[in-house]
């Protein structure tokens, strides 16, 4: 049946929609699996960073399988928050999290692709959310994430009209970091997560949770709350080394880095 995979290389995780005669649709096991593949990278001092793609060289993901998921959410059979680990809704996984686009992205799998932190497509990627065609809407966490990410009238487009549009136009849009050819997709990927392994833990991990805290609070709040994330930061152990190591002209040795190194 397929469903999601996770394996290791070195300190990044590389997590797979891994149901490629489907195109990456998602069953409903496939949500709770992609929930707990994130909740172990969180858990797993070993890892730093995950890449997420999809198997295949068609489909990233195409969302939810219309024969199975929705059908079960238009019954009432369940509360959609329950796939809120899949989209990464309330997160508590601070590392970072790289889309690797390797083919169609569309509803579900466009939603999901919303809530990583870099994003990197094949030159061969569409994108698009075709939730207003069938009666639907796209609460994976797109009506609140994609008007925050780009501006409203390109949300909105992509929202109420449902039109797939190509990885070049998606990048102008602002949704991804970088558009690659199809070959080069997992190559560029890795070398973006070994770059992030080389990072400060603490740094990274209070980058995101900052950004994904601050963001919807009164701005003289926001700052006085970024101060304390950057007073966290400035007075762990990384930060120490990491300005021995630049006084000394060497590569720091974080120490939370040393799970992944030991």
């Amino acid at each position: 049946m397929g469903g999601i995979t996770l394996e290791r290389d070195g300190a990044v995780a590389i997590i797979r929609f891994d149901r490629p005669d489907k195109l990456n649709a998602l069953t409903l096991a496939m949500y709770d699996e992609l929930g707990a593949a994130f909740a172990e990278v969180r858990d797993d001092d070993s890892l730093a960073v995950a890449i997420l793609t999809g198997s295949g060289d068609r489909a990233f993901c195409v969302g939810a399988d219309l024969t199975e998921s929705i059908p079960a959410l238009a019954e009432g059979q369940f509360d959609i928050s329950e796939w809120d680990a899949a989209h990464q809704k309330h997160t508590s996984l601070f590392k970072p999290v790289i889309a690797a686009i390797n083919g169609l992205c569309l509803g579900g799998g466009f939603e999901i692709m919303l809530s990583t932190d870099l994003r990197i497509a094949a030159d061969t990627a569409e994108f698009g959310l075709p939730e207003s065609g069938v009666g639907v809407v796209p609460a994976g966490g797109t009506l609140t994430r994609l008007a925050r990410q780009i501006p409203y009238a390109w949300a909105m487009e992509l929202m109420l009209l449902g039109d797939r549009i190509p990885a070049a136009q998606a990048l102008r849009y602002g949704l991804l970091n970088d558009v690659v050819p199809g070959a080069d997709l997992l190559d560029v990927a890795l070398e973006r997560a070994d770059r992030l392994v080389r990072k400060s833990g603490t740094a990274l991990a209070t980058i995101k949770e900052a950004v994904l805290r601050l963001g919807d609070l009164p701005q003289d709040q926001a700052f006085h709350s970024e101060a304390l994330y950057g007073q966290r930061a400035f007075t762990a152990p990384d930060a120490h080394e990491g300005l021995t190591a630049f006084t000394e002209r060497r590569v720091p040795d974080f120490p939370s880095r040393r799970a992944i190194s030991s």
